[in-house]
């Protein structure tokens, strides 16, 4: 299926500003993506839709199934990508200020200790006491021999729930210090226009080709050490369009109605494509497991919705929030500086929260929504007032 984009007019860019000026619309706009990360693993809990430390079984009739996938597709198509755009724009400058050594040791001290910390200490809290994962059951079971065991038996190396993130973007990180040193290079800004409609265009088939590829032998639903390459194209592309963004001045020099107009394209035209691809798959009988990798059409179209609905929901939030949402008040910066610890902390939060709540015989999409309020207030509350003030943690936080 060809879906046609329309070209897209030449209108007058916002004024470039100094990329060391600071940027109020893209703090704003990474802590709402977080809110996006807990409402997401929310949503698996209840749809039983993907990999989560916890799952609530429950009889999902069609509607409700298909509302929490089409939730969590869509979500998932550029919530990641935008965190990993953002992480790369800020890349080159806190290189060139900090040099090579301080820039890894920096990016080490910042990424790798908050991963270590989750691997060894609250991913084993998360699965024995607040998901009970570890040995149910078992009379004799107990939290130092559990412990052990993930120690002993490599199991620690998959222990990294959202942190897998930080891992990667350290990896991510570690490479670009690489290429700096044995290429080096001018990286003064040197603002230009965002590329045209075909470049992006053309930005969008290359991520979707790559996706398609990769998913041969990492379809959706496998992990290498929680690591879900089926995703990484996009994650790499982002990571690297940040680098440039930075460099030409994209993020404030990309125009109003651009980013409007690639907003559409990539939910509407996202939605129509995927109401095509589940219509054309009740019609021939497809099997559901086709979209998720393989030498099917299903997963093809499936990487085309994927890497359209990322990148133009991704411009459209872009245009939102520089257009909106680029000033910070109390609220806004309460948020703000509490992200990162609500981004690490929320998994055990959510896990008690949608626990406590398995009694109630209430509908699967309303409880997803009162669990997702109900952690954001919690996990918010507790990294202001207990996570952030622990002496050994309120650094890396």
């Amino acid at each position: 299926m060809e879906l046609a984009i329309p070209a897209i007019p030449a209108t007058p860019a916002p004024k470039a500003v100094p990329t060391t000026a600071r940027l109020p619309f893209i703090d704003n706009l990474r802590w709402v993506m977080i809110l996006f990360v807990l409402s997401m693993h929310a949503a698996v809990t209840y749809s039983n839709v993907g990999s989560w430390y916890y799952n609530e079984p429950a009889q999902l009739g069609l509607p409700e199934k298909l509302t929490f996938v089409t939730y969590q597709v869509f979500l998932q198509s550029f919530f990641m990508g935008l965190l990993f755009f953002v992480a790369g724009y800020f890349v080159p400058g806190a290189f060139d200020r900090k040099g090579a050594g301080r820039f890894i040791k920096d990016r080490a001290y910042r990424l790798g200790l908050p991963a270590l910390f989750y691997i060894f200490i609250l991913h084993p809290i998360t699965c024995y006491y607040a998901a009970g994962v570890w040995a149910p059951g078992d009379p004799n079971r107990s939290f130092w021999r559990e412990y052990g065991h993930y120690i002993t038996r490599g199991r620690f190396l998959a222990g990294n729930g959202p942190l897998w993130f930080c891992i990667a973007l350290l990896f991510f990180c570690c490479l670009y210090a690489v290429w700096r040193i044995f290429i080096p290079r001018k990286t003064a800004n040197n603002p230009k226009p965002l590329p045209r409609g075909v470049v992006i265009t053309g930005f969008i088939a290359v991520i979707a080709a790559a996706t398609f590829f990769v998913r041969l032998y990492w379809p959706n639903g496998t992990d290498f050490y929680n690591m879900q390459f089926g995703y990484f194209s996009q994650y790499i592309a982002f990571f690297l369009a940040g680098i440039l963004a930075w460099r030409h001045s994209w993020l404030t020099t990309l125009p109003t109605r651009t980013g409007k107009r690639w907003g559409r394209i990539g939910l509407l035209g996202g939605l129509g494509l995927w109401a095509g691809l589940i219509a054309i798959n009740l019609l021939v009988k497809g099997q559901t497991a086709a979209f998720s990798g393989g030498w099917h059409w299903q997963s093809a179209g499936m990487c085309v919705l994927e890497s359209m609905a990322g990148v133009g929901i991704s411009l459209g939030f872009l245009t939102l929030f520089r257009e909106r949402f680029n000033r910070q008040g109390p609220r806004s910066a309460f948020f703000s500086a509490n992200a990162f610890a609500v981004y690490v902390f929320h998994p055990p939060i959510l896990i008690v929260i949608t626990r406590l709540m398995s009694g109630w015989p209430g509908e699967p999409l309303l409880k997803f929504l009162v669990a997702t309020a109900l952690s954001i207030a919690v996990t918010y509350l507790l990294s202001a007032t207990v996570f952030r003030r622990i002496p050994v943690l309120k650094n890396i936080l």
